[in-house]
């Protein structure tokens, strides 16, 4: 862990964030994307390494292992229970130097014009919510992956 970093601050449990957790074992840590307390769009979910690695290229096989199932795991869940018909994954790195998933979710009717793990943020009519509706759907998430086998070849 690294002591100026706000994500190994967030797994120490010195910053809270928006939601609850929707999954962690000893390798990654998922949840909702915070806002500061603000309204958010409903199906940004981050995935975190839990070791401070800048990249993806620094991970070791078991890490990799990790994330990539559970990348694909959380995607399905938001495709199932959030009714999403596309999930956009972006790994940027350029302000924060530990290495973390977005996961945004697209929803059906969304414009053209709104596609991309940023631009639906502008869309107007996008699913945004308070604290409870992010409550809500880590929870739905989190049953999800609770109740649903992984299996090799089929989420």
């Amino acid at each position: 862990m690294n002591e100026d970093c706000f994500i190994c601050d967030k797994h120490r449990g010195v910053i809270k964030t928006a939601g609850t957790i929707i999954y962690e074992d000893r390798y990654v840590y998922v949840g909702h994307i915070d806002k500061n307390g603000e309204q958010n769009y409903l199906g940004h979910i981050m995935i975190d390494l839990k070791r401070h690695i800048p990249t993806l290229a620094e991970m070791t096989i078991e890490e990799a292992k990790a994330f990539g199932v559970i990348m694909s795991r959380v995607s399905r869940a938001l495709k199932e229970t959030e009714k999403a018909e596309h999930i956009y994954a972006l790994v940027s790195g350029n302000s924060v130097q530990h290495l973390h998933l977005h996961l945004v979710a697209r929803y059906p009717n969304t414009p053209e014009e709104f596609w991309g793990p940023m631009e639906v943020y502008e869309w107007g009519e996008a699913p945004i919510g308070g604290h409870d509706k992010v409550v809500e759907l880590c929870e739905r998430i989190r049953n999800y992956l609770e109740t649903t086998e992984y299996e090799s070849g089929n989420v």
